[in-house]
């Protein structure tokens, strides 16, 4: 019996050592695969440039962006002059100056990493986000003659090499729209294209060149990264580039509107003079409409006012000729009420004097004669 027992735990234990060594051998090919499939998760390259742009959105959470139906929207083309004191944050340095870098650097790295997408810049001006019309690197590098080398379809350009102080202007798109869900007016910008200036082959005059066009919500968690000095005389005064167009820090001029001919504002407007008053005449239609929205200089909103102050000053008329009624009407009552109480007190003085009359009574001593 003793025999059986002890030939059962040897058994036993034999078969929990087997157990042991098993897994021991099996874990680390486990571990291995589980390694490499993560080291092949982070050498891979990105699949694709929306992928990367929710990679950065989730690490740089930016602005929502402008709902499709909103109930009033006006897009404006601007072109910002970076010799512009509010626009020349976006210029400097002219090349990168280690992590610092200008716009138009950072937009040209992020296109040819392939971190986000560009798009030609079309002869009407117009953004076309299609896919036929990106922005294929090589194509971009030869037509602009920048300087690249070229390796395993990898691209390699020195920073000096990036035409970053030629470009000196860009192109946005904003769009100026009432929500009606929010009940809020905002002012939204919604595409970039830097513009370079060059001089033209003879060096007779320059040539300006707008290169690509970017949607915003594409670049606004990149954006959201890139530290911009924004103050000449305090330079620890910083601002990232997201923060700088989302609170609409630049100065630009209008050059188009979406109208329906298509037209720029240059193909109708005969001299410089009516340029700038049709740009004028342009931003007092935005602010016309906010201040008819919410504004204070409305003609509705004015006689709104007045018609609620008239309403006030009768409801306040009203109550004070009221309480001055039930004051009179309480002091009236108060007069009676004082008046007869009075008169009582009158009636019973006099009786407590007749009952005091009628009960005295007199002592009269007799005299001894």
């Amino acid at each position: 019996m003793s025999l059986s027992v002890m030939k059962m735990k040897r058994y036993i234990v034999v078969v929990i050592l087997n157990v042991v060594v098993l897994a021991a051998i099996a874990q680390p090919p486990a571990r291995m695969r589980e390694a490499a499939a993560e080291k092949t998760a982070a050498t891979s390259p990105t699949t694709s440039p929306v992928n990367a742009s929710q990679r950065a959105e989730l690490e740089f959470p930016t602005a929502a962006p402008m709902p499709e139906d909103v109930a009033w929207r006006r897009d404006i083309y601007r072109s910002l002059d970076v010799e512009k004191d509010k626009n020349a944050v976006l210029y400097y340095p002219e090349e990168p100056q280690g992590d610092r870098m200008n716009l138009f650097t950072y937009l040209f790295k992020l296109m040819m990493r392939k971190q986000i997408k560009a798009y030609n810049y079309t002869i009407d001006g117009k953004e076309d986000f299609s896919t036929s019309n990106e922005v294929v690197p090589k194509a971009f590098l030869e037509r602009n003659h920048i300087r690249f080398e070229e390796r395993a379809g990898k691209f390699r350009i020195d920073d000096s090499d990036i035409p970053s102080a030629e470009v000196n202007m860009y192109y946005i798109k904003e769009s100026t729209y009432f929500d009606q869900r929010t009940a809020t007016f905002s002012t939204q910008v919604t595409a970039i294209c830097p513009v370079r200036k060059e001089l033209d082959e003879f060096g007779a005059g320059m040539v300006t060149t707008p290169l690509f066009w970017v949607k915003y919500a594409d670049v606004a968690p990149y954006l959201a990264k890139l530290t911009l000095n924004s103050s000449n005389y305090n330079n620890a005064a910083q601002i990232s580039a997201d923060d700088y167009f989302t609170t609409n820090q630049y100065e630009g001029k209008i050059y188009k509107t979406n109208n329906l001919q298509g037209r720029v504002l240059a193909n109708y407007c005969k001299n410089d003079s009516d340029l700038v008053k049709e740009q004028k005449r342009i931003e007092k239609e935005l602010l016309d409409v906010e201040n008819h929205v919410w504004g204070r200089d409305s003609a509705a909103i004015k006689k709104m006012e007045a018609e609620r102050l008239l309403k006030d000053s009768l409801a306040r008329a009203a109550s004070l000729a009221e309480k001055t009624t039930e004051a009179k009407s309480s002091a009236k009552v108060s007069k009676a009420s004082r008046s007869s109480s009075k008169q009582e007190t009158s009636n019973s003085s006099r009786s407590q004097t007749k009952r005091q009359k009628s009960t005295t009574t007199f002592s009269v001593r007799r005299q001894r004669h």
